[in-house]
């Protein structure tokens, strides 16, 4: 499948996944598709603040089902995955960093930035697309979102032992 074709169908699951995170209260983190020559995985991330369930990832499963398979969109034959992000959560959108800024993750950038590709530190804050972040050995260092290549949240192991939330400065 052709690369705009593949982003055109996942912008269409996504549109519908929306519509369906909605009516079952969770939030859409993430739609992606993995191809191979037999068939595809259809893979969905939902996420709510005190975390998804079981219940909450079935219910979900057999609503897009429903949609998907009415509108017959995936080609050919697939296998439908929906999940919770995780605990280390990948951070996909601005929106993403704004919602976690303050917290423990780690940055791959997709070229260097003062001599490092990778972060490990703090979110400070987002300005449009720019992103603010406190790198442990570097201190703070900005960069645009474009320019991530991943990103995660990373457990803080002191907050987790505190039962607290990580100190923003």
């Amino acid at each position: 499948m052709l690369k705009e074709k593949l982003e055109s169908l996942i912008e269409e699951i996504s549109a519908i996944a929306n519509g369906v995170a909605e009516d079952n209260k969770v939030e859409l983190v993430h739609v992606e598709i993995l191809r191979s020559k037999r068939d595809s995985v259809l893979r969905v991330f939902i996420d709510k603040p005190e975390g998804v369930t079981l219940e909450d990832c079935t219910n979900f499963s057999h609503k897009i089902e429903e949609v998907l398979d009415a509108r017959d969109i995936v080609p050919g034959t697939y296998t439908l995955e929906i999940s919770s992000p995780g605990i280390e959560r990948q951070l996909y959108s601005v929106a993403d960093f704004s919602r976690f800024d303050g917290e423990l993750s780690k940055v791959s950038l997709t070229k260097e930035l003062e001599g490092q590709k990778n972060f490990v530190g703090y979110i400070r804050g987002v300005n449009g697309s720019t992103i603010s972040f406190e790198d442990r050995s570097k201190g703070i260092v900005e960069f645009d979102h474009s320019e991530i290549k991943k990103a995660n949240l990373k457990i803080d192991l002191g907050k987790e032992l505190k039962g607290g939330k990580a100190k923003k400065k």
